[in-house]
């Protein structure tokens, strides 16, 4: 199996990864596989949170476009 040497772990962020580690009952090197494996695995988003930040962006939206202003910039892209 491949093994990783990381070198120069600033102080902080070693303590919270032992903190972690220890939290969770896991040894440094299991703790370091947790954490990688969470940043390079995609993260699901369920379909409600989804609809929540698209009614939360809507929101933010002032005014609407009409069919046409939609269809101008759809043609602009295909310049």
């Amino acid at each position: 199996m491949p093994s990783i040497t990381v070198k120069n772990i600033p102080e902080p962020i070693y303590k919270k990864l032992k903190q972690q580690a220890e939290a969770q009952h896991r040894s440094m090197n299991s703790e370091i596989i947790a954490c990688l494996e969470r940043s390079v695995e995609p993260q699901r988003v369920s379909s409600d949170e989804i609809l929540r930040q698209a009614r939360m962006m809507r929101r933010k939206v002032k005014g609407s476009l009409s069919s046409e202003e939609i269809q101008d910039a759809i043609d602009q892209g295909r310049l």
